[in-house]
């Protein structure tokens, strides 16, 4: 059985941001959760559906695989659902946002002390045509959040902090509502456990300031406008011991003079003087592979037509996975003089005569 779109599984649409994703996840799972719904088969079998959904789309590496080339593309990689064997897994696998939601079973509180992840970096990379065809390495700037080395990342100063009073180190504060103990974050001390008796003043009390950061990213030749390229740890520092987060490049490209890219074809003009395109000729072009000198015959056929097409194989896109390259096709733009000599006018008569 086909898996079903993981947007349409949540109920949001492809540009929600992780607020509404947990929100509609949230939603999910209050509804299908086994506590509100024991021996119903079907129930279980909605709340693995968005648990592996939600699993997908906040996770930013997972959700770009998934918007650029769906369930097929998250299988190939390996970096798909996690395939939940029973509802056991999905509460180990989401303590964390349980624990906010239920306060009870699978619920999993996180020590305001405990190692995390930093951030992922986006940055929209701008590329040529020819670099994103045939390959580039581009050196890059951006700037990242990092701790700030003033107060050691705590946004106190000095770096020295209080317990928080309004949750008692915990980070959480619950609250009852229906059947349910509803943990959420400390609005005090924001999920830390602990308040700046005065603010850091080199970061304002934010704990971290912005550097300046440079990366090589290596562009794969093939690759498509609005594709993702991750560099792994390149992001922002974790914190706590916890590992970097990944630098997402996102591609854009710039248009060009000559050619046009469809897929892993490229297309361009071929112009023909009338005398080539009647008689037929043989010509010589660029590879459009800017590391190539090699030139590429181009036999042109007697008769060919203004907009008709010739196709070299071999000589486009190199295809992304895999081997060989796509086409380029060269589209007849037959010029036309607009002045003629007598001489000519008179041979333009004759043939015009000679053809009827």
């Amino acid at each position: 059985m086909a898996k079903r779109d993981y947007y349409e599984v949540l109920g949001v649409g492809r540009g929600a941001d992780d607020r509404e994703l947990k929100k509609a996840f949230r939603k999910l799972a209050l509804q299908y959760h086994p506590d509100r719904n024991p021996d119903d088969p079907e129930a279980e079998g909605k709340f693995k559906e968005a648990s592996e959904a939600y699993d997908v789309l906040s996770d930013p590496e997972k959700r770009a695989l998934y918007d650029q080339f769906g369930h097929e593309g998250l299988n190939r990689s390996g970096g798909g659902g996690p395939g939940f064997q029973d509802i056991g897994d999905i509460f180990s696998h989401f303590g964390d946002i349980f624990g906010d939601f239920f306060g009870g079973r699978g619920s999993r509180r996180s020590s305001p002390n405990a190692p995390r992840r930093g951030s992922d970096v986006r940055y929209d990379l701008e590329l040529t045509l020819e670099e994103a065809c045939f390959g580039a390495k581009k050196d890059i700037t951006i700037r990242i959040p990092v701790p700030c080395t003033a107060c050691s990342g705590t946004g106190a100063e000095g770096g020295k902090l209080d317990t928080c009073g309004h949750c008692g180190g915990q980070g959480q504060v619950a609250h009852r509502q229906g059947l349910f103990v509803m943990s959420t974050t400390c609005p005090v001390c924001r999920g830390r456990g602990a308040t700046a008796k005065a603010r850091c003043g080199d970061c304002h009390g934010a704990g971290e300031v912005e550097r300046e950061q440079k990366a090589s990213i290596v562009i794969p030749a093939g690759i498509e406008e609005g594709q993702t390229l991750r560099v792994t740890g390149k992001g922002q520092p974790g914190t706590r011991g916890g590992p970097a987060g990944n630098l997402l490049v996102r591609i854009y490209l710039k248009d060009h003079p000559i050619y046009e890219r469809h897929g892993d074809n490229l297309v361009r003009a071929l112009d023909l003087s009338f005398p080539d395109a009647a008689l037929g000729t043989t010509l010589e072009i660029d590879d459009p592979d800017p590391a190539s000198d090699k030139k590429l015959k181009v036999k042109v056929p007697a008769g060919t037509q203004p907009s008709e097409t010739i196709h070299l194989p071999g000589a486009g896109v190199p295809h992304l996975r895999g081997r060989g390259r796509g086409d380029l096709i060269l589209v007849a733009r037959v010029a036309v003089p607009k002045k003629v000599s007598r001489k000519a006018k008179k041979l333009l008569n004759e043939l015009k005569s000679e053809l009827g």
